[in-house]
């Protein structure tokens, strides 16, 4: 079996999608999974950004340092770089897959389709919220994870 690849993609890769990265990074570490993780969004505008120092903030109260993570746009090579592309956001999801190309091998889903009870959910984007948000989504994220791995080990 090759090996996974995930991509996880908000609208601006500064908020949602780095986190969602680290959360899954984390669990992934602590199961002894070896697959690839990144994040992006499906916008510009950040390219070359850190994340939201919100954003930033929440992962180091969790451990976790994201600071060197750079906000990128998805690109059509990743959908087949990528194992598993996975939307934050059912906007994302619809843009995802009307950019989605013919040679795809990718399964794009919304990542809280791998949370029993929360498939076909958006995580909220917090951006225009305070810190509060952003640890709401932070438990978003990490139950996406825990599914996700759980997914990727065939439980």
């Amino acid at each position: 079996m090759t090996r996974p690849a995930v991509l996880f993609v908000c609208l601006g890769n500064i908020c949602r999608s780095p986190l969602a990265e680290a959360a899954f990074r984390a669990e992934a570490g602590k199961r002894g999974l070896d697959v690839g993780v990144e994040s992006a969004g499906v916008g510009g505008w950040h390219q070359g950004d850190p994340p939201d120092q919100r954003s930033i903030d929440t992962a180091k109260r969790h451990g976790i340092d994201i600071s060197e993570y750079t906000a990128r746009k998805i690109r059509p090579d990743d959908f087949v770089r990528f194992s598993h592309i996975l939307a934050l956001d059912r906007e994302v999801f619809g843009d995802l897959k009307r950019m989605k190309p013919d040679d795809s091998t990718a399964v794009v889903a919304l990542l809280l389709d791998y949370v029993k009870g929360k498939e076909g959910k958006s995580v909220p984007d917090p951006y225009y919220s305070d810190a509060r948000a952003f640890e709401y989504t932070w438990l978003d994220v990490c139950a996406g994870a825990r599914g996700l791995a759980d997914a990727l080990e065939g439980k």
